[in-house]
């Protein structure tokens, strides 16, 4: 799924309306219709509904959507802010529709004619949609702040009142939905954490735009999908045998960290790796003999790794889970970085140890993959000021130092060095817990090994890691899931692929 710009979205409309053909109204009625439908399949008929709707589009869409309500035998009030501006047409011509329904309209002209509201009300929130383009003052404002404190569910058509599409709106004042239903495709301000307060659930709602636009339109973002997926799954041969599959190498482990070892080497192996060895310090030989059977090891070190011999023949590298921060690691990533020519999956400790000597930046195997958290992305590259300078610094560093940066989160973002990012579709708030990123590294590692490409291997792993996370919250739920339910869960993620 391509996630457009608010320019590119208005295009799409206009495409299909020409190509399709269809009128701009009744467009805006498959949308108005398309919300209402969601409003029953909710359980809210026979609420008390106060619909806002601002003078452009979204207004249109509002009115829409009251009618459809009064149709149906909804109690429904409307409320319109005066402004000089008359109003697009579609604007109008609902509105004239929307008079022959007997609807309660009302004019907002000040904070005196603001509405009060009961605790079960229902608010529809439909005054400016992604057209917007400057904060909100005055009169908006006001009415914003006041929807806000109103302690009743808000539901955002479009996007909710005061949010930008495209920019960040952290200082901005924006309703605080309860609920944004939006069409057809994902924004880009829907994806981001500084504004979850914002949309709250984001429901995405076909509307029939014309799916030629999205086929031949560019986008500099993309959602990860099971159909992307698919597209680079290689299904085994009968004949195959574990050569067939690579030797993936694992760095990993220290004194009172051996848990991040198990847990990324059974993950390496889940993902498919022909063999794996694990490279960990003496302390934790019998744990990760005992817990990973399956698993060559090589000690190197007592209660950390200090080195890592004959490194370069191995299909793929990972390292990072659990190794700990120790003066001496400093050499051992020089020592992989310099032997090892394939591309090497970096997490965890390793990027700490990179953040203290930013010149290791320059001497990682090209086309690697890093996987930092939000705050290992700062001490790596700096703190950006919001979410959408993160992004932009996250193409940056990516195309600078040609490597995948996969920024994990709900909805992480992959950025490559070509230049183009994709957020992940899959994953719940079931995986904020510890551990996830270990297994993160080793199915990406895994991957890697068997022969996916650095870009396939990086879109897969959040992919297989987000659904298996996905299976696992079903399974255990959000709360009560580990880390290690997410590897036992990754056959049902590969068995979607087939």
């Amino acid at each position: 799924m391509k996630i457009f710009s608010a320019e590119q979205i208005k295009n799409w409309d206009a495409f299909t309306i020409e190509t399709e053909p269809i009128s701009s109204i009744d467009l805006m009625e498959r949308a108005a219709t398309a919300c209402f439908q969601w409003l029953v399949k909710s359980n809210l008929e026979g609420k008390q509904f106060h619909i806002f709707c601002g003078r452009g589009n979204n207004g249109g869409d509002g009115f829409a959507i009251a009618r459809l309500l009064i149709l149906n035998s909804c109690k429904t009030k409307v409320y319109i802010p005066q402004t000089e501006i008359p109003g697009s047409a579609d604007f109008q011509s609902n509105l004239k529709r929307l008079t022959t329904a007997n609807a309660d309209i009302h004019f907002i002209e000040s904070a005196v004619s603001f509405p009060a509201f009961e605790k079960n009300d229902i608010i529809i929130d439909a005054i400016f949609g992604s057209g917007l383009n400057r904060p909100l003052d005055g009169v908006f404002e006001g009415l914003v702040e006041h929807i806000n404190n109103s302690n009743c569910k808000i539901i955002a058509i479009d996007l909710p009142t005061g949010l930008f599409a495209d920019k960040s709106s952290v200082r901005n004042t924006v309703i605080h939905a309860t609920h944004t239903l939006s069409f057809q495709n994902y924004k880009l301000a829907l994806l981001l954490p500084e504004n979850e307060l914002f949309c709250g659930q984001v429901h995405l709602l076909d509307i029939g735009l014309h799916q030629a636009f999205e086929e031949t339109q560019p986008a500099d973002f993309e959602l990860i999908d099971n159909a992307l997926i698919k597209s680079f799954y290689k299904p085994r041969s009968t004949f195959a045998h574990k050569g067939n599959f690579g030797h993936a190498a694992l760095l990993s482990g220290s004194i009172g960290m051996m848990g991040a070892a198990v847990l990324a080497s059974k993950a390496c192996l889940r993902a498919g790796t022909g063999k794996l060895t694990a490279y960990i310090p003496k302390c934790g030989y019998n744990i990760i003999q005992t817990a990973v059977p399956e698993a060559m090891v090589v000690v190197a070190g007592e209660d950390y790794l200090l080195s890592a011999p004959e490194i370069e023949n191995y299909s793929a590298v990972g390292i990072g889970p659990g190794i700990g921060i120790y003066p001496s690691h400093k050499k051992l990533l020089e020592d992989i970085f310099d032997n090892v020519s394939s591309p090497t999956v970096i997490d965890a400790d390793a990027l700490n140890i990179m953040a203290e000597n930013k010149e290791l930046l320059k001497t990682v195997p090209a086309n690697s993959i890093i996987t930092p958290h939000p705050k290992e992305f700062e001490r790596l590259f700096g703190k950006p000021a919001n979410d959408f300078e993160r992004l932009e610094l996250s193409l940056q560093k990516a195309r600078e130092h040609n490597i995948y940066i996969v920024l994990k989160g709900h909805y992480s973002f992959i950025s490559t060095p070509q230049g183009k990012a994709y957020f992940n579709s899959t994953g719940n708030a079931g995986m904020a817990t510890a551990g996830s990123g270990d297994v993160l590294t080793g199915i990406t590692t895994g991957l890697l090994a068997q022969g996916y490409s650095p870009f396939e291997s990086a879109l897969m792993g959040v992919y297989l890691h987000g659904l298996a996370g996905d299976f696992a919250a079903g399974k255990y739920s959000s709360e009560a899931m580990i880390a290690g339910d997410i590897i036992e869960c990754l056959g049902q993620s590969f068995n979607q692929l087939v």
